[in-house]
């Protein structure tokens, strides 16, 4: 499967926190020459990101409670404001995987809607990151059932700083219980275009990439299938 346009999917990630405000503007920078869909950075570079995306379609997304996941629920709300202030219109909250793998749903429910309460009369998109590695297939669809509950926009699979990326087991337990209710955003370890498509063709609508695999995921494909090389 060819996907037309790959590069709108992608939430080009400019995560890692060792990065300069140097590195971070060339990663940000490298997502608006391909045009991607959001980049999505830490907390403290929305502002800048969202100044370098004034007037292009790329769009700022941010990451909440990043990468644990258990913070308070109310300091998850407090977070949302103050990003959707800095210039955030998407969030990709962690939630607390901790209460998912305890069996606690109303908490977790809580804890997502704390944010998505905030969120969404703003108009503001909420992806929730799940860290599916650390849970089984049956606490992925139970957690997933939580987002729907809780209004959230997508459930997400990875943070990508903990055990492991997207699995074909773990994005298709989240399609099946999802049903056209929320959007699936397979991420982590996705770092080339025939990873993508696959991840597409099975129903996701949003992809989570490191931003030094854009160009790789965004090269053209040929005749024969292989991707061509990138020129960055």
């Amino acid at each position: 499967m060819a996907v037309e346009n790959i590069n709108r999917y992608l939430d080009h990630a400019v995560l890692k926190p060792e990065m300069t405000r140097v590195e971070a503007i060339d990663a940000i920078r490298l997502g608006l020459e391909y045009d991607v869909c959001t980049v999505c950075v830490r907390p403290c570079d929305i502002e800048l990101a969202a100044a370098m995306c004034r007037g292009t379609s790329t769009d700022v997304s941010c990451v909440l409670a990043f990468p644990h996941g258990c913070t308070s629920s109310a300091v998850k709300s407090d977070e949302a404001r103050r990003y959707m202030a800095a210039g955030a219109r998407e969030i990709d909250m962690v939630v607390n995987f901790g209460f998912v793998r305890s069996g606690m749903w109303d908490a977790v429910v809580a804890d997502i809607a704390a944010v998505t309460d905030v969120a969404t009369p703003a108009g503001v998109v909420i992806k929730v990151i799940l860290e599916t590695s650390y849970l089984t297939l049956d606490q992925i669809r139970h957690a997933t059932e939580c987002a729907i509950e809780a209004d959230a926009n997508f459930v997400k699979t990875s943070t990508g700083f903990g055990g492991g990326g997207a699995t074909v087991e773990a994005v298709q337990a989240m399609l099946d219980v999802a049903q056209g209710r929320i959007q699936v955003k397979p991420s982590g370890g996705i770092r080339d275009r025939a990873r993508a498509e696959m991840f597409i063709a099975m129903g996701a609508t949003r992809i989570g990439n490191g931003y030094n695999s854009t160009p790789a995921i965004c090269a053209d494909v040929s005749e024969t299938g292989e991707v061509a090389s990138s020129e960055y």
